[in-house]
């Protein structure tokens, strides 16, 4: 079957529901999965920066810059060079900016208890360590990428018109995608049928 696109990238914020939407439709398609976060979780453990013990995953601070933009520039090169990827992680969607035949799908839980709770019930957390791991990790995320790839966010998409230079760098605006989907208004099902439906795939 021919689609509309050649790769397709899933991100979202925690507990907005991106991996179990990208992990349904690599199945779906058959098509090659990269998760980000499990592939930083698992190096982290090998380089002794983290105890695997724990099930809530950790922030981008205890990485260093080079090691941070090598793997964020691998899934960039994965879809400009590359064939039936589906991409999942935060920054996958703003590292395909500008390739072309690349489905950019945001994820977003416009309730954010819902994602707390979804995060409680996943990872077997109380309420407070929930919203830390949602909320606390998001900061110090966005404060370290947004200085580490401020260069990007200017030639991909200051310049590029998607927002005005004056607008702080936020890497989950919707005009960055081609679909945004809100899992607090729609299921599972629901969700993917509107990837596939993007894509163009008939049953």
């Amino acid at each position: 079957m021919k689609l509309k696109y050649k790769n397709v990238t899933v991100s979202g914020l925690p507990g907005a529901g991106s991996s179990a939407l990208a992990t349904s439709l690599a199945k779906k398609l058959n098509w090659k999965y990269f998760c980000g976060g499990d592939f930083m979780r698992k190096y982290a453990i090998e380089q002794g920066l983290m105890d695997d013990n724990g099930n809530l995953h950790h922030d981008a601070t205890i990485y260093d810059d080079d090691f941070d933009r090598q793997v964020d520039f691998q899934q960039r090169d994965m879809v400009a060079n590359k064939n039936k990827n589906i991409l999942d992680s935060w920054l996958c969607g703003f590292f395909a900016q500008g390739i072309p035949d690349v489905l950019k799908v945001l994820v977003i839980c416009s309730e954010d208890t819902i994602r707390v709770d979804r995060v409680m019930n996943r990872d077997n957390v109380t309420v407070v360590q929930a919203k830390k791991h949602i909320f606390t990790r998001e900061k110090k995320n966005i404060e370290k990428w947004s200085r580490v790839y401020a260069p990007e966010w200017k030639k991909w998409v200051v310049q590029r018109g998607k927002a005005s230079k004056d607008k702080p760098i936020y890497f989950w605006y919707p005009q960055l995608y081609d679909l945004v989907l809100d899992t607090f208004s729609l299921n599972k099902q629901e969700t993917l049928h509107n990837v596939l439906d993007k894509l163009g795939y008939k049953e």
